[in-house]
């Protein structure tokens, strides 16, 4: 007599034995299928949201995003634009020189330092002397940090108006060190 023989032939005589394994099985296996397709549509799911922060980073659905976080992306191109580094820098100064109007202050001078030995590579560097009010100064500062092209202060020197210009606080005396990165000629 085989020794593998016994318990079948225990099965065969039990079929309340052999009933009770069928479903064990069945259960094991429908458990096996169950799980194997609970994982698929959760990497599914993690692939799709993955996709879809990639969008967002790469700035395809910058309305999707906008909605979701409830405030406008900043539109435009992340870096100066121009065909070459002078357009690139006139650029530059422009934006910052509107930033500052458009929180009622006015530029005294502006510097363009387009290749100095301290300035890293493929960036543009501009300073710029001007005055505003204190509360603007953060809006301001906000404006050309979270804005398109993406700008870097670099540097920021603050004045406060003297005592000899009259009893009502005056503007600020702001001398701003801004960047940007350029990528070259197309």
């Amino acid at each position: 007599m085989n020794i593998l023989s016994t318990p079948t032939k225990h099965l065969r005589s039990s079929p309340l034995l052999a009933t009770a394994a069928y479903v064990g099985l069945l259960i094991v296996l429908l458990f096996t299928v169950v799980t194997s397709i609970s994982d698929l549509i959760d990497q599914r799911s993690e692939v799709a949201a993955s996709a879809n922060l990639l969008e967002q980073l790469e700035g395809h659905h910058a309305g999707a995003a906008s909605k979701a976080a409830g405030e406008a992306m900043p539109s435009g191109s992340a870096y100066l634009e121009g065909a070459t580094v002078t357009i690139a820098g006139a650029a530059l100064l422009q934006r910052v020189a509107s930033a500052v109007v458009k929180f009622g202050g006015n530029v005294l001078s502006t510097q363009l330092d387009v290749q100095s030995p301290s300035s890293r590579p493929g960036f543009l560097s501009m300073i710029a002397s001007c005055e505003i009010e204190q509360p603007e100064l953060q809006q301001l500062l906000y404006d050309l940090e979270a804005g398109m092209p993406f700008l870097f202060v670099d540097q920021l020197v603050v004045q406060t108006p003297t005592a000899a210009s009259g009893p009502q606080p005056g503007k600020l005396h702001v001398l701003l060190a801004v960047s940007g990165q350029w990528r070259g000629a197309k």
